[in-house]
């Protein structure tokens, strides 16, 4: 009870010193929380739609996939005849059947040609109005479409896009465009994540969406009273024997969340990644706090010892106070969390998924995680501050004021940390050097890990170096007081690599993860710089297939030399060893293609796989298979018969663009596919007549003025597209590790405060003497800015190193040329000199107010 009494009251005593560190591990603890809370609600949002409209049982075409929706080649939605709907209502136990009609592989414009698919990379479905949909959205404007010139739109969409009752909008489809007028404006009854949805009447929508009248993608079953799904998918399986899928509403509904069910792991794993790397910043910055209290407090621990406390209660009097510490920066977490989890929520809402807070769902499990996690962190990370201050012995602590420094201990880390670091660009090399990507990266996490630590651990050693030539560069030219800040940065290394080191983790990551993405650009572009000989690449950003009327439109274009078709399909492969390799990509494109990307070829030449009954091959699928020049390959394709192909060809595995790609030509598909089964073009190349190019894109473009669907890139385009997606990629990424830079802002705050509170006596003396409030402010900004700039380099040259064994490693993969971005690398530098001012603020605000005749009567 005594050593709880003594806690509390050092506790309450050091309040101001500990809030800092408390709010390291609210943070951490919040930024769990938030996270599982956060995907936990999307879960529950997610859960709910799917639950609600799904119909009993459904029936949907055998080539839809298990969510339903639409899979096919042509760009049109896989469908069955009307007469299913009969034979549907004719089994036992159906109270109820009506056939619908949708698809996701559309655009929506508005009548300026604007898109209205969601903002947030959710589908964009059109479907026909039917009973199942009654149950899940309610009309609040106008009426359900009643005539192909209807549609109705679900309410979200028409208020982000202002779209009123009335306004002409129009469908693009693979069998054309529909143009009809808003009838009516639905409204939810369950929460909307996010899809833009849009509905005609059945006739229309089978014209649009399908191009042909009584057809159905689904037959929507509801059970009779008494009647069980699972009974009623049986009954209804037995009506119509194998050839569609039936599905009861659990199974569709589980379909569904299994197709969100990987984005949301990977948002909520990512997270909770950030979120640790936060939380071991945060260790770094409650070792510094414990450390440097304890070494404040010695004398105080040396009296308690004099009187008769034993080693052990000091030990738990200080691990006592790092519990009291973890339970309320984990309480005040755990609340921060769901404050956080809403808060996303809301910036997802900004970017167009929406989530209702009806739905926010706190598990009994994430505030026992964030409690238990905050805790046994803070305990742990207080547990060597703890073991030192019960060595202290009581005649050592009552002649010094400070705790001494281990000299053994010095010798040990510096061995330790060297065998680290070793250790760790040991594992680097391997990584570098390794001949398979699957070997390569455990070695590269392997010497991430050990090198990380070897730097964390060897720290204080290299502060002392480190230290003296950033003063000798950047402080000298302050004079005295310049040399001063030196000096307290090298009075205690150890707090000063443990400051620089928390700062250290989250700049290192920066700087990885900056010159694998200013590779993975780099590398690509010199691909396309080496591999694509066409000006244009003509394709949907949003994946839908090129129709023929807008490859059409294309290829009337005068400026244009040649227009590339390319388009793929699965097929069922014999190759010569016997084996048959079910739903094979086989890629058919236009004989020119063989010159818009020059792909290398280790046997044969490519022109000759365009040849009538031809193909090529990449070159590991050959040697896996028995395959030479000249060999026959059976090839059934999907939705035609099978044809007997001579390899022409062999590719060369490794390329980036078209990677393990098989070619054969478009007049080769055609001769084994029928017309209307042939599959729409991926997407086309084109290319502009000498001297031309201006005008090609520009006439192109005019060209596809009707297809809004589709973007016309030249290559400029392209790589600045590319760019961007892996800016926006990076951006994301820097803003989580926002979060751990943030806590190691705190730690040098931290450090810099109980530095100063431990140099009263001498602040007061330097003040007596003649120093300035101004050039003491100043001093303290100076020490602190030296101890960022340190973590920095540590961290950006770290970083730097695991980026560039990253890029040697996925060279294996294709990412051929390192490139470091130097503008970033050193822009990230200066900012840490400013990171370091804005940490010193308040620390020498406060030192400058200090009265002198008091500090100097400190003891």
């Amino acid at each position: 009870m005594t050593v709880m009494k003594t806690s509390m009251r050092n506790f309450v005593a050091h309040k101001g010193r500990m809030a800092l560190s408390a709010v390291a591990v609210l943070l951490s603890v919040a930024f769990v929380c938030g996270t599982l809370v956060f995907t936990d609600t999307m879960s529950t949002t997610f859960d709910k739609l799917f639950a609600a409209t799904s119909s009993d049982v459904t029936v949907s075409a055998k080539g839809a996939s298990d969510s339903g929706e639409t899979t096919a080649d042509n760009g049109k939605p896989p469908v069955m005849p009307a007469s299913v709907l009969g034979e549907v209502r004719k089994a036992e136990g159906v109270k109820s059947a009506e056939g619908t009609v949708f698809s996701t592989s559309v655009t929506v414009v508005d009548a300026d040609k604007d898109s209205l698919s969601p903002t947030s990379g959710g589908p964009t479905i059109v479907g026909s109005w039917n009973a199942t949909d009654a149950r899940t959205m309610k009309i609040t404007s106008g009426a359900a479409p009643e005539g192909g010139d209807q549609i109705m739109v679900d309410a979200d969409t028409a208020d982000k896009h202002g779209l009123r009752l009335g306004d002409e909008i129009t469908v693009l489809t693979a069998v054309g465009n529909h143009t009809a007028r808003i009838c009516g404006i639905a409204d939810f009854t369950v929460t909307n994540p996010g899809a833009a949805i849009f509905y005609l009447d059945t006739k229309t929508a089978q014209q649009a969406l399908v191009g042909e009248p009584g057809v159905y993608t689904n037959v929507n079953v509801t059970a009779a009273a008494g009647v069980s799904d699972a009974q009623l998918k049986k009954n209804v399986t037995t009506e119509l024997g194998g050839d569609f899928q039936v599905k009861t509403a659990k199974e569709t509904a589980d379909a569904n969340q299994k197709d969100v069910e990987g984005f949301m792991n990977v948002m909520k794993y990512a997270m909770l990644g950030f979120a640790g790397i936060a939380l071991l910043v945060g260790i770094f910055l409650i070792i510094n706090t414990f450390s440097m209290l304890v070494a404040q407090r010695t004398r105080e621990i040396g009296l308690m010892r004099a009187i008769g406390s034993s080693r052990k209660q000091v030990n738990r009097s200080v691990l006592a106070e790092a519990l009291l510490l973890g339970l309320v920066g984990s309480v005040l977490g755990v609340g921060a969390g769901v404050g956080l989890a809403v808060g996303l929520m809301k910036l997802m809402g900004q970017m167009g998924m929406e989530l209702s807070t009806d739905d926010l769902t706190v598990a009994w499990t994430t505030p026992v995680v964030g409690l238990v996690l905050g805790v046994v962190v803070t305990v742990l990370a207080a547990y060597l501050p703890a073991r030192r201050a019960g060595k202290i012995s009581p005649m050592a602590a009552l002649r010094d004021a400070g705790a001494p420094a281990d000299a053994k201990a010095g010798w040990i880390r510096g061995i330790t940390g060297t065998v680290l670091t070793a250790g760790g660009t040991f594992a680097l090399y391997l990584a570098a050097a390794a001949d398979k990507a699957t070997d390569g990266s455990l070695w590269l996490g392997i010497g991430v890990v050990l090198s990380l630590i070897g730097f964390v651990v060897i720290g204080p050693l290299l502060a002392g170096a480190v230290v003296r030539v950033l003063g000798a560069v950047l402080l000298r030219m302050f004079g005295p007081v310049g040399r001063m800040a030196e000096r307290n940065a090298l009075r205690n290394p150890r707090r000063t690599g443990a400051t620089g080191a928390a700062l250290m983790i989250g700049l290192a990551l920066v700087a990885c993860l900056s010159v694998v993405g200013s590779s993975m650009v780099a590398s690509a572009t010199d691909q396309l710089d080496k591999t694509v000989g066409t000006d244009f690449i003509v394709q949907s950003d949003s994946g839908q297939l090129i129709t023929p009327q807008a490859v059409k439109a294309m290829k009337s274009t005068p400026e244009l030399e040649r227009v590339t078709e390319y388009k793929w399909t699965k097929a069922d492969f014999t190759t010569p060893d016997g084996k048959t390799l079910k739903d094979t990509a086989i890629t058919a494109a236009d004989p020119s293609y063989a010159t818009d990307l020059r792909t290398e070829t280790v046997a044969g030449k490519l022109p000759d796989a365009y040849q009538p009954d031809s193909m090529s091959v990449h070159e590991k699928f050959a040697e896996d298979h028995g395959i030479s020049l000249g060999s026959k390959i059976k090839v059934a394709f999907k939705d035609g018969s099978a044809a007997d192909l001579t390899v022409r060809a062999i590719t060369s595995s490794d390329v980036v663009i078209d990677a393990g790609a098989m070619y054969t030509s478009i007049a080769t598909m055609a001769k084994y596919v029928p017309a209307d089964k042939m599959p729409l073009d991926s997407l086309v190349f084109a290319s502009a007549k000498e001297g031309q190019q201006d005008a090609a894109y520009k006439s192109l473009r005019s060209a596809l003025h009707d297809y809004p669907q589709y973007t016309v890139r030249d290559q400029t385009d392209y790589k600045d597209a590319l760019k961007d997606q892996i800016g926006q990629l990076l951006n994301m990424i820097y803003g989580l590790l926002a979060l751990a830079i943030i806590v190691a802002i705190l730690g040098v705050v931290n450090t810099l405060a109980l530095s100063v509170v431990e140099r009263t006596r001498e602040i007061g003396l330097m003040r007596a003497i003649g120093l300035s409030r101004r050039q003491l402010r100043r001093m303290i900004r100076m020490e602190s800015v030296v101890i960022a700039l340190f973590g920095a380099l540590l961290g950006l040259g770290l970083g730097m190193g695991w980026g560039a064994t990253a890029q040697q490693l996925l060279e294996l993969e294709g990412l051929m040329v390192l490139d470091i971005p130097w503008p970033t690398i050193i822009g990230v530098f200066l900012g840490s000199a400013f990171v370091g001012l804005f940490a010193a603020l308040i620390p020498a605000f406060r030192a400058g107010r200090m009265n002198v005749l008091n500090a100097i009567a400190t003891e």
